[in-house]
């Protein structure tokens, strides 16, 4: 599964971003597609997670009120919606998917990862 995740880029704090993951030649079927995000010398995050079955979600504890992730059948499309941007939410943000459609926060249980799309939050 040939993941994109596109949607990044640099927005003043306070503004909004629409993330997208596409999945190239498949429909997301029966998986779980999750979002993480990456700053700068941190470790890599869990931020919201989606089940493509019947749309369940999940979402990280940093992600809690200004995220949302959501799914459109006929573009085959997870997105990430974050609101109200800060600073600290500047990282590479990940799109993954997990083949068994069960969302979960650990990096590991994903088998496949999209290459990131930068997100820069100026203050």
């Amino acid at each position: 599964v040939q993941l994109q995740a596109s949607g990044g880029g640099l927005v003043q704090a306070g503004g909004s971003l629409r993330l997208s993951c596409t999945a190239s030649g498949r429909t997301f079927n029966s998986y779980a597609v999750g979002w993480f995000r990456q700053a700068p010398g941190k470790e890599r995050e869990f931020v919201a997670g989606l089940r493509w079955r019947d749309g369940s979600t999940l979402y990280g504890a940093s992600a809690k009120g200004r995220f949302t992730i959501s799914r459109d059948y006929v573009k085959n499309t997870v997105y990430l919606q974050i609101d109200s941007l800060k600073p600290e939410d500047t990282a590479v943000y990940y799109c993954a998917v997990e083949l068994n459609g069960v969302v979960t926060i650990y990096m590991d249980q994903y088998d496949y990862w999209g290459q990131g799309t930068l997100v820069t939050v100026s203050s």
